[in-house]
């Protein structure tokens, strides 16, 4: 539900781009371009870029420590939408950055504007991005991007109701559904947003009854769309045959139906390459709850008895560390429908 006073931006948002932070600058640019098949882009020694369309950046990587996901860029339609966002950060006191000229060059947008976001993952919006006059170098046929944006990221959580609100405060994300599942053990309610006619762009793990988090990464995973049905396969044949780690196999979802498989990045978050989801019907459309993420596949590949033990510590040593959130945009969070 829309909790702002101001017209809802819902629709005139999609994800736009990703900045990643690595210093497996030679793994990553294997992985982008040889696995995934991506369009890559050397800009320096601390930077380079994955296209996956006629825009110049879907995903920067920069040379740093963090080996995560650490910047959330997001694509609006209009001036007007813009505005509106930005007026209601700044109305909830949370400071607004401008981006530089040289900042909005290598993401390849205008107007850029940045704010704290949950988990430490900064948020940015943007208008107009470029397009590159450069013709695409890559394995894959196509992604499918456009209106709905490149894909989603999922995130897990001690924390989710505010997580939602956040994205409620900001963006007006819309509840999609929700997915009830067990894994190693780990009873986990996982909840779909969407922004625009995406079954999702963002999806909030967290684990039932504990404020625990199991996930070093502040991203879990993130997804791109292949174009057909031939490009997944042949990506997910050479994931293998380049020997990057792949985490669950080829499966179909319940809640989207889409077609995917997840493989490890040289970071450690997953990469999900997925295809034929969904697309909602807003006038028909009403959230439902799923039990399990996958009607068939998906089984995890070469997980062992030491990689569950080190996942049950990360989960315990997250219970004394606080997550990070925004409270002043996350209100009171948005309780489950």
């Amino acid at each position: 539900m829309n909790t702002n006073s101001s017209p809802s931006v819902f629709g005139a948002v999609r994800l736009g781009y990703l900045v990643i932070e690595t210093d497996r600058f030679a793994d990553w640019r294997r992985f982008g371009t040889d696995a995934i098949g991506m369009h890559h882009d050397d800009l320096a020694a601390d930077l380079m870029r994955f296209r996956l369309d006629e825009q110049e950046c879907r995903f920067l990587l920069r040379r740093g420590p963090a080996e995560d996901v650490v910047v959330t860029g997001w694509h609006i339609d209009d001036h007007a939408s813009f505005e509106r966002i930005e007026a209601r950060v700044r109305a909830h006191g949370v400071p607004v950055v401008q981006g530089s000229a040289e900042e909005a060059a290598l993401r390849g947008v205008e107007r850029l504007l940045r704010f704290p976001g949950p988990k430490g993952i900064t948020q940015e919006i943007c208008t107009t991005p470029v397009v590159s006059s450069e013709p695409l170098r890559m394995l894959a046929s196509g992604w499918v991007t456009g209106d709905s944006g490149m894909g989603h990221v999922a995130i897990t959580s001690t924390r989710p109701a505010q997580l939602r609100g956040y994205f409620d405060t900001v963006f007006d994300a819309r509840l999609t559904d929700y997915i009830d599942e067990t894994i190693s053990g780990m009873k986990l309610k996982i909840r779909f947003l969407r922004v625009n006619e995406r079954h999702h762009t963002i999806a909030i793990a967290a684990v039932r009854g504990l404020p625990l988090d199991p996930v070093r990464t502040r991203v879990q995973h993130l997804n791109v769309q292949a174009a057909t049905l031939d490009d997944l396969a042949r990506s997910y044949q050479r994931v293998h045959e380049l020997g990057f780690h792949m985490a669950l196999s080829v499966g179909q979802h319940t809640n989207d139906k889409e077609l995917s498989y997840y493989a490890r990045t040289p970071s450690g978050f997953e990469w999900e390459v997925g295809w034929n989801p969904v697309v909602v019907d807003e006038s028909t459309w009403q959230p439902s709850t799923h039990q399990g993420i996958s009607i068939w596949g998906h089984t995890p590949v070469g997980q062992t008895i030491v990689g569950k033990l080190d996942q049950f510590r990360l989960g315990i040593r997250s219970l004394a560390h606080r997550e990070t959130t925004v409270p002043a945009l996350s209100g009171a969070g948005v309780p489950d429908d």
